[in-house]
């Protein structure tokens, strides 16, 4: 038998559609104590005093806490820079200054609206680009704002520029972009016996319990940390938010506590993917033969670190693409300031930098009299190659195959490489141009930089001379992609016993083993190494006594930092891979982009379930068109004045495109289960590039400010082909 690479049923799939699935706020029971957030509503104060006494008056309130009422005010993903209540100072629009308690939610909501606070607003830190040096600090025990620079060099910019035939310079900028998964942020919490247990919904289960026992003083065992149905993460649910609230309520009162955030507290709550601008100069002989590629990366991180240093090292490492570049300059910045925090967003800083990366590649094609598809032929990965760092690639380097797969099935499904598809037609009128762009992505699978990865799994037998049921323990997060499914079909397949069989347990900190998060594409590599190497030992053991046990953990090639002197490291131990080719149409008496049909093509590994693989790619482009096109969040004095979905316009059904080819290829990982690597952020890497270039490719102009608004294109196409560029 094998199950491998079916496209077996989500046994989920009922509970969703019909209703009886459980997401946190169904949880919620009229007898547990409702919570509201006093947010701060100011980018930058002092906060002089707070009086709760009106707020307690009313009718139902219980209690008002602030940060004196936690016992270590304290969290983060990397440094625990963020207090849970403002500490006496509010560093962003969305700062907690104080948590009302009531009997009911509104009862609740109107204690919050009594409870007054005093404060003293200062200047706010707002530029990205000027608060490094800026004498206002956002966190007053640091000596600048400036929170972390990555520096990566390789060989000799400046000695290669002077080589090369062509030098081209360009800026980019990219925003802010809402998870906006479809889910509220919510949660339970209550006590076990001794025990503190919050029901939410998140990404790795025991980092939440890690910070939430620091946070409360208590040891990690008595702190239990359960997810119900998971609507959708995105990178969104890494960080903490409603879940220390619900935890300090019910820490304090002894009572079970509940909070449903409304969308609005949520898109000012909750942090951001990064804003980045990015000043790349690339150079590259008349052959093709890229020499050089220098590139600066500011990020804004927000008032809180999250994992901001993380993505800007991501970030600076793909600056230069997917391409063997022998001479490299990349240096990374990321700075506080008093906007909305930012942090982990599927793609994890691969987007940014290859939306420039890429753009400036075409147009290094362009200047050479190269077809896009060829100069990246010439110049891409391939077996042995050493990347930035100065390390060779993991093996499985699908750059070429990926690339070459989407040459020909661009030319055939999007009519590539003839005339009215590389320099614009009109269709239905003089004002509709359409084009097709092309742009290849790399982004790592798993931590990264010296992060130690692991994944552990139990795999429990019960039979006497066949496999009767299976029990697998493995604490992984499916946020709504499918990875119990994913974790199940290995397991079965590696049993050798029906899907049925196999019973997962993956939601309880204390009865599932840490198998790390739902996040940097790595739970089917991760996770599904670790239960099939634990399968594979039960299964050595059986039949036994009629019950087997057998945990196995699994941990890859070991990664390390950037070297501070040699800038060498070895930052990753497994990268997808990704090619794509875009059709779009402008109207250009409007600015208006409409995406026609996407080729998207990818090296999975070995795909455990096609149509999973398949619902991923076409999902991503959705979430990829949103940021690229219509997803605007807008931010003036550290306010966003777009925190509602009639406001912030995520993508509907009318503007994805007719057609998408989720192109799936499979070079089997040495180490993965069954071949599988990750791939569930590759989509959205390259897709911004490519449609720069479709744009191009229909009008003439280049679009380098993401996102691509109709506005944004009118400029663009009123400068001409000039723009930003310098050369």
């Amino acid at each position: 038998m094998s199950l491998i690479g079916k496209s077996e049923p989500r046994h989920d799939a009922l509970g969703k559609v019909t209703g009886a699935a459980k997401y946190p706020a169904d949880l919620v029971k009229d007898d547990m104590v409702k919570l509201k957030v006093v947010f701060a509503n100011r980018p930058h104060a002092k906060i002089l005093s707070i009086d709760a006494s009106a707020a307690l008056a009313h009718p139902g309130v219980v209690a008002v806490f602030t940060a004196a009422d936690v016992p270590y005010n304290r969290f983060g993903l990397v440094e625990a820079d963020q207090p849970l209540l403002c500490d006496g100072k509010v560093r962003f629009w969305g700062d907690r200054a104080a948590l009302v308690a009531a009997e009911t939610a509104e009862a609740a909501e109107e204690g919050a609206n009594l409870v007054r606070v005093e404060y003293e607003d200062l200047p706010p830190v707002l530029d990205a680009l000027t608060a490094a040096a800026s004498a206002t600090l956002v966190h007053e025990d640091r000596e600048s704002n400036l929170l972390g620079h990555v520096c990566i060099r390789k060989g000799d910019v400046d000695a290669a520029f002077g080589q090369c035939d062509v030098v081209l310079e360009g800026d980019f900028e990219t925003g802010w972009q809402e998870h906006a998964y479809l889910q509220p942020d919510a949660g339970i919490a209550y006590y076990e016996g001794d025990n503190l247990v919050v029901e939410t919904a998140g990404q790795w289960l025991h980092e939440d319990v890690r910070q939430l026992a620091a946070m409360f003083e208590l040891p990690e065992e008595r702190m239990i940390v359960r997810y119900a149905t998971i609507g959708g993460a995105f990178g969104g649910r890494e960080d903490l938010n409603v879940t220390p609230l619900l935890a300090l309520a019910t820490f304090k009162l002894k009572r079970p506590s509940a909070m449903v955030w409304s969308r609005d507290e949520s898109i000012i709550a909750h942090h951001k993917r990064h804003p980045y601008f990015i000043h790349g100069k690339w150079g590259a002989r008349k052959d093709g033969k890229i020499l050089a590629a220098q590139t600066t990366l500011t990020a804004d991180g927000g008032a809180y670190a999250s994992t901001s240093v993380e993505v800007l090292k991501g970030a600076t490492l793909f600056a230069s693409g997917c391409y063997d570049v022998d001479n490299v300059a990349s240096d990374g910045y990321v700075v506080y300031t008093n906007n909305i925090p930012c942090g982990a967003f599927r793609g994890f800083g691969a987007p940014q930098a290859h939306f420039a990366a890429e753009t400036m590649v075409t147009r290094l094609a362009h200047a050479l009299d190269l077809d896009p598809f060829e100069i990246r032929r010439r110049n891409m990965y391939r077996e042995g190659s050493i990347e930035p760092t100065n390390h060779p690639l993991p093996q499985g380097v699908g750059a070429i195959p990926t690339l070459e797969r989407c040459a020909q099935e661009a030319g055939a499904r999007l009519g590539y490489g003839l005339p009215d598809a590389s320099v614009g037609v009109s269709q239905g009128g003089a004002h509709l141009k359409r084009g097709v762009g092309i742009a290849s992505g790399i982004k790592n699978v798993g931590y990264s930089f010296g992060f130690p990865d692991q994944a552990t799994a139990t795999v429990e037998l019960f039979g006497s001379k066949e496999i009767e049921r299976a029990v697998l323990r493995i604490g992984a997060a499916d946020v709504g992609q499918g990875s119990h499914l994913i974790l199940r079909q290995i397991c079965a397949e590696t049993l050798g016993c029906a899907m049925e069989r196999v019973e997962i347990v993956a939601d309880d900190s204390i009865e599932s083993p840490n198998a790390g998060s739902a996040s940097a594409s790595r739970m089917t590599y991760m996770g599904g190494r670790a239960v099939f190497d634990a399968a594979t030992a039960a299964r050595a053991k059986f039949p036994g006594d009629g019950h087997v046990v057998a945990t196995q953990q699994f941990r890859p090639t070991p990664t390390t930092p950037i070297d501070p002197l040699t800038h060498a490291g070895t930052p990753n131990f497994c990268y997808g891979y990704v090619s794509q080719a875009v059709e779009v149409e402008v109207d250009t008496r409007t600015g208006q982009v409409r995406i026609l049909r996407i080729v998207s093509v990818h090296d999975v590994g070995k795909a455990i379930n096609k149509q999973q693989v398949e619902g991923q790619i076409e999902g991503c482009l959705a979430q990829a068109v949103g940021y690229v096109l219509t997803e605007n969040m807008i931010c003036r004095d550290g306010k966003i004045l777009t925190p509602y979905f009639s406001t912030y316009l995520l993508p509907t059904t009318l503007d994805m495109p007719t057609e998408v080819f989720p192109i799936i290829l499979e070079g089997a990982d040495p180490h993965g289960p069954y071949g599988a690597r990750g791939m569930a952020e590759m989509p959205l890497v390259p897709f911004a590039a490519a449609v720069a270039g479709a744009i191009h490719a229909a009008t003439g102009a280049w679009i380098t400010q993401l996102p691509m608004t109709p506005e944004r294109v009118l400029r663009a196409l009123r400068e001409g082909a000039g723009g930003r560029w310098r050369a």
